[in-house]
Parts: C-alpha cells; structure tokens; sequence
C-alpha cells in the first residue's frame, strides 16, 4: 500500500530484456534507506518488486502484462521515474489509499497557468466512469484531486512545491501516464452495475 506522495525522482539506467519481461536498473537514493530485497517500490505509481540493490540503485522486474497495461513501454533510458517505498505500518497517511495497481494509461492534453499553480488535462477515456470532481486520482502514483470532470477528460492542479518534486513539468504534450482511479470509486462502481444485473426474484426463490 502506498500514499501517492513522491519521495525521489530517480533515473531509469537501464531496460534488460527477460523472458518474462523487463528488468528496469533505477538510479535512486532516499528510497534506498530501509529498503531490502523483496520490498515493494511503486514507480511512476506501478508496484514493482526489488530484486537486487546496489549503493545507487535498485532493479525490479516487470512482467509483459504490466508492460501492456502501462506506459512503462514508453520510457527510455534516462528518463525520469516518480519514486515512493511501501507505506509502513506506523507511518502517517498524507495522500489516498494507492495499491499500485494502475488501471491503464491516459494521455496528456493540455496545461495552462493559473495563478502559481499548473492546470493539466488528460485524455482518460473509459476509466472517466470512475472519476468524480473533488475526487482522488493517482497519475504516476501521484496523489492528486480531480479538479474537473468532463465525459473524456480530467484536470488536476500542481502547486509550485508539488512540480518541483515530480515529474510533471516534464512531460510533454501527448505523454502517455500510468493512473490509478480511486479504489473505493471502482468498487462502489463494480457494485452498481452487478446490483442492476442481478435477478433477485431467482435469488430469493419467487416473485418479487
């Protein structure tokens, strides 16, 4: 579990072709501390086992479904990955429950000032069902609020301080970014739709 709050912005060194996938060598400091073979590091929002460590690093493996439901296609060697170590039991909770689990990818539209802050708008498609203004979203394993919701859209604001820790200015028009919906919005809404298609009448054994 983690919080969607970044702790390190490391680099991407290295992608090595495995049978199962990927392996990724990710330059990195602060997450290093406590961190151990087997722990859980989310990067860019996607939950990825440490398999070996060094003194400047860590690698982790990615399987090819992970590969085809995020944008970790996409990166190339040096590019900048968001960072954040599980949450530990007796940690405070800062941003929103995140598993890791990223649901898909949306595509970066737009941004625009306003005032001190950035507005930036994605392109989330399907996955709009699960958003709601004022809600919580992971971009990247960001924590973030949903500031507008349109049919095919979202927009969320950054702070000054919030861009200078994460990878946001970086990205280009058109980038692709791994999210994370809101898990209780994707329950509540996996719920709903299984209470209209369900036959109660049966259930019950009579009419109803």
């Amino acid at each position: 579990m983690f919080t969607g709050l970044i702790e390190e912005v490391g680099t991407l060194k290295r992608k090595i072709p495995r049978p199962n996938g990927l392996a990724l060598e990710i330059e990195a400091h602060r997450v290093l501390e406590g961190t151990k073979i087997g722990d859980s590091i989310a990067v860019d929002g996607i939950c990825l086992t440490v398999t070996s460590m060094s003194p400047t690093g860590f690698t982790a493996d990615a399987v090819h479904d992970t590969i085809r439901s995020t944008a970790l296609g996409t990166y190339r060697v040096g590019s900048p990955l968001q960072l954040e170590r599980a949450m530990p039991a007796d940690g405070r909770f800062g941003g929103h429950f995140v598993s890791g689990h990223i649901d898909g990818t949306a595509r970066l539209i737009s941004r625009r000032p306003d005032g001190e802050a950035m507005v930036y708008t994605f392109d989330v498609g399907a996955w709009q069902k699960y958003c709601i203004p004022k809600g919580s979203i992971a971009i990247n394993g960001t924590s973030l609020t949903l500031q507008r919701v349109t049919p095919e859209t979202i927009s969320i604001s950054l702070i000054p301080h919030s861009r200078q820790v994460t990878t946001f200015d970086r990205l280009a028009s058109g980038a692709v970014v791994n999210i994370e919906c809101d898990m209780m919005a994707k329950h509540l809404y996996h719920f709903t739709q299984h209470e209209k298609q369900t036959d109660w009448a049966a259930f019950l054994g009579g009419d109803m």
